[in-house]
């Protein structure tokens, strides 16, 4: 069992946080998803027709999240929000990057809905999972690049387990030890929202479309939520 949860400091910071977090286990990425294939041809063939563009920087769900980013010192337009970054590349390149079923899955919902999303592959995670500032002494190793080790600044934001940290910058980028992979059969997914009043419900119909997506190729899916009012779930 991994637990999942929020710092009191980084609740009493951020009181209107929601994260949904997926769950999947049995999950089978060796074989093609169908209608997470098609979910991404959509959204890419939206773009190009002009019914649809990627929530950029000037719209509310993203100025928020340059905002936490400042609260903690991290300049937002170097080192971008996850979904700000996939938007901007899809506008870009006009195609989303195609990494595996599971990973296709998430960034589709998450640029479609402007909200970041990641996952871990909780086999390999150790202990715990918790959201919380950095002291500065903590390590990671990003994602693609096993050879690196950095240090988060003191007073970053990130999510770290028991060995060492699994995102930096709350969610510009993942660790390379719990990326999901064709492989991975185990996997936490997370949706997030540093305003719940505002964009709570667009969380929760993301959290739906990616259970959905999940649920045909996993043998168990649930969706748990996290907030500062119910800081912890149990996995």
């Amino acid at each position: 069992m991994t637990v999942f949860r929020i710092s009191p400091a980084v609740a009493d910071a951020f009181p209107d946080t929601l994260i949904a977090v997926v769950t999947a286990t049995g999950l089978n990425g060796r074989r093609p998803w169908p209608r997470t294939a098609a979910a991404v041809e959509i959204l890419e063939q939206d773009l190009a027709a002009g019914a649809w563009t990627p929530a950029d920087e000037n719209d509310p769900r993203i100025e928020a999240w340059h905002t936490a980013y400042r609260s903690f010192g991290t300049n937002p337009r170097r080192v971008r929000p996850s979904v700000d970054a996939l938007g901007r590349r899809l506008v870009k390149k006009g195609t989303l990057p195609r990494i595996n079923p599971a990973v296709d899955s998430y960034n589709t919902v998450s640029v479609r809905h402007g909200l970041p999303a990641g996952a871990f592959d909780l086999d390999h995670v150790t202990g715990d999972v918790e959201i919380r500032y950095a002291e500065g002494t903590e390590t990671f190793t990003p994602l693609g690049e096993p050879d690196t080790v950095e240090n988060p600044k003191t007073g970053e934001i990130v999510y770290t387990d028991t060995t060492d940290v699994l995102t930096r910058h709350w969610n510009h980028r993942d660790a390379h030890r719990t990326r999901v992979t064709e492989n991975s059969t185990h996997v936490a997914f997370v949706i997030e929202t540093p305003n719940a009043t505002r964009d709570g419900h667009l969380l929760t119909t993301a959290a739906d479309e990616l259970q959905d997506l999940l649920a045909e190729h996993s043998t168990r899916s649930t969706v748990h939520y996290l907030s500062p009012a119910h800081p912890q779930v149990a996995l």
